[in-house]
């Protein structure tokens, strides 16, 4: 299996975000290549901006262009005005110090950036940013157009239909997330695939949240295949879809790089049983939340302007299980809920509106304190 992407955004540094240690990277990028593996994912603002260099020292500088595969990203949360656009593409080819970029991403779709809080339009929009894209294609600069997505699912098969000039779709998969409420995995890989378009998975483990579980949960898996890591199961939860151009890793050590080309090499599609141990891992992993998933449940069909309860608390208590909470996927789609379904920024405050369980208990207070981290914890 040589579907294995690389993905550069968090790369082995030394004393800051942007001292990379080259010769653990360029280790890492040779044995990575030499494995059969071709594809790496950077973008315009990894690593404060420097990781596209990275990408060209480690690799372009010291590889054949043919050996490889690159991918970045136009960086629409920028919100730079449409005359800077074409000038942000060119620093980028001269960043990676090739003539043209084999995947070429949108950076991070999703309803606020799309349609905007009202709806009317949002940057993506407003700049005309696939048409550029186009454009650059057409001139050879691009061999492939795509995206990146961080939203729901029904905003996903507009920007689908809207945009056939979309070869592929770049989303979070991870078995957390597949029927997470919120970021929609399972939902979103439908509908690309029911769009005809291909698959590029990011967070395979969840930002390394999936590579350590509760011990219980640790030892459901290890009980079926104690010689695989932790983080080989989510890896080959993903690598199994169809459809799929590359599955993405953000490796920061040469371990990290071994152990991902073992379970690519030897990657088989889980058993039955398998698949049954790691979803029973899942669910003690969701129970082992601030708010386990069974107290979660309780407030099903509840919503709060517009956002399931369930989805919002559900996120938070996610959030708090990763290594870096801050950093998290979930955070950032909540924003995108709000302005889907009730138009609203949640970073301008959101209306009071009072929350009560079917019992009669009144969770405002614990829904507040959910969508006020989520909110100080988004971007």
């Amino acid at each position: 299996m040589k579907n294995l992407g690389f993905g550069m955004m968090r790369l082995p540094v030394l004393s800051g975000p942007t001292d990379f240690d080259y010769p653990q990277l360029e280790q890492m990028v040779d044995e990575f290549l030499a494995a059969g593996c071709t594809y790496f994912d950077t973008s315009f603002v990894y690593h404060e901006g420097k990781s596209e260099e990275a990408v060209r020292k480690a690799l372009v500088e010291r590889h054949p262009r043919e050996s490889f595969t690159v991918a970045t990203k136009f960086p629409t949360f920028n919100l730079v005005p449409e005359d800077e656009i074409d000038g942000i593409f060119e620093r980028q080819l001269a960043n990676l110090g090739v003539d043209y970029i084999d995947y070429y991403l949108i950076h991070n779709v999703q309803t606020v950036l799309y349609d905007g809080v009202d709806g009317a339009g949002g940057i993506i929009k407003t700049t005309h940013l696939f048409d550029h894209a186009k454009k650059w294609k057409d001139a050879g600069k691009i061999r492939h157009l795509g995206f990146s997505f961080h939203s729901s699912a029904k905003l996903l098969g507009r920007v689908l239909t809207e945009h056939p000039e979309a070869e592929f779709v770049q989303i979070p998969v991870n078995p957390i997330d597949w029927d997470s409420e919120l970021v929609q995995a399972g939902a979103c890989y439908d509908v690309i695939r029911k769009h005809g378009r291909q698959v590029v998975i990011m967070e395979p483990v969840k930002g390394g949240g999936l590579a350590k579980l509760p011990a219980e949960a640790e030892a459901v898996l290890k009980a079926v295949r104690p010689e695989l890591s932790i983080a080989s199961w989510s890896l080959r939860f993903s690598q199994q879809l169809e459809g799929v151009i590359t599955v993405l890793s953000g490796m920061s050590t040469l371990e990290q790089v071994r152990d991902n080309i073992r379970t690519s090499g030897a990657m088989e599609p889980l058993t039955p049983e398998e698949e049954k141990a790691l979803a029973k891992a899942m669910a003690i992993y969701r129970q082992s939340g601030p708010i386990p998933q069974s107290e979660i449940e309780k407030y099903r069909g509840l919503t709060y302007h517009g956002v399931p309860v369930t989805a919002l608390l559900q996120a938070y208590s996610i959030c708090q299980l990763q290594p870096d909470p801050g950093f998290s996927d979930d955070n950032n789609y909540v924003k995108n809920a709000f302005a889907e379904n009730a138009h609203l920024d949640f970073f301008q405050g959101l209306p009071k509106q009072q929350v009560v369980a079917a019992d009669g208990t009144d969770i405002t207070e614990l829904v507040e304190k959910a969508v006020k981290w989520l909110t100080e914890n988004s971007f």
